[in-house]
């Protein structure tokens, strides 16, 4: 049995840590409604842009000549990996890069090329970490954008990624980031990003005519880099309110197993104190019997 210094050492380094997990805890607790609150106050203006998009792709022409819905053979691939920038979050992180290598086969598989190179977007350190240990190719990075992205970040990724399109680096482009579901459940996603693939049976119902001015297919065009950058802005709310709901319970956890661990070494340590206090009566009482 361990010696109550040692024991009396683990008790005051478990409160410690204990105190630092609640306190993170609370802080995740308080940033985690805030980033609820605001991906549910964006996600109706995505499904309204969904939907608005779904119009103008049924009444817009000449949408082969657009290029950013102009598909080609699949040659070399491209992943936007949205990952948080820190941890003590559980296993968020490492969830969602496991979804983006399974991608990666998954994509070989399809396209019947086991060595197709793949590119990578870094957006978060926890992915760009991953990435660099891997020896995986990032073609760009961008870390620390923070609770509220803000619109310059997110069009320099749209921008980024697009014009990585164009210029054929990659020929189909996906985001794979940590969805929000509930406050206990956040799961791996993926979009296709590029080609934009325009949503079919967005409009519940029979979809309400529109005059479209100056036609259909001129909004359509402007339209589409809009979509893009709200593809990216929307994940990366998704993002935040995951990580501090996946750090809020992680931290909970953390604090409840110090909890129990430290009444598990209260008790080890009444018992060797209480060893140690019979120990030194029976010597006493040895001795004056001596």
């Amino acid at each position: 049995m361990a010696s109550t210094r040692e024991i009396r050492r683990r008790i005051t380094s478990v409160k410690n840590v204990a105190q630092i997990t609640r306190a993170v805890q609370l802080v995740a607790s308080s940033k985690m409604r805030r980033a609820q609150e605001r991906v549910l106050a964006s996600r109706p203006y995505s499904a309204e842009l969904v939907k608005l998009l779904s119009r103008l792709s049924a009444q817009a022409e000449g949408q082969d000549e657009l290029p950013l819905l102009r598909s080609r053979t699949v040659r070399k691939l491209g992943i936007v990996l949205i990952t948080p920038d820190r941890g003590l979050a559980g296993a968020l992180s490492s969830n969602t890069n496991r979804r983006a290598l399974q991608l990666v086969l998954e994509q070989r598989r399809e396209h019947g090329n086991p060595d197709m190179p793949v590119s990578y977007i870094a957006v978060g350190r926890k992915g760009r970490d991953f990435l660099a240990r891997s020896h995986q190719k990032i073609a760009a990075e961008f870390i620390r954008l923070g609770d509220q992205p803000k619109p310059a970040d997110v069009r320099a990724i749209a921008r980024t990624v697009t014009d990585a399109y164009l210029n054929e680096d990659m020929d189909q482009v996906f985001l794979v980031y940590p969805k929000f579901i509930s406050t206990v459940v956040q799961q791996p996603a993926v979009v296709q990003l590029l080609p934009v693939q325009p949503p079919e049976g967005a409009e519940e119902g029979p979809a309400p005519q529109y005059i479209f001015e100056p036609d259909a297919t001129a909004i359509f065009a402007e339209l589409l880099p809009r979509y893009v950058e709200t593809q990216i802005f929307q994940p990366l709310l998704e993002t935040v309110a995951s990580f501090y709901s996946a750090q809020m319970v992680a931290m909970r956890n953390a604090t409840d197993n110090a909890t129990d661990l430290l009444a598990d070494l209260t008790l080890t340590y009444n018992k060797a104190r209480q060893s140690a206090i019979t120990t030194q009566i029976l010597e006493v009482v040895a001795g004056a019997g001596a």
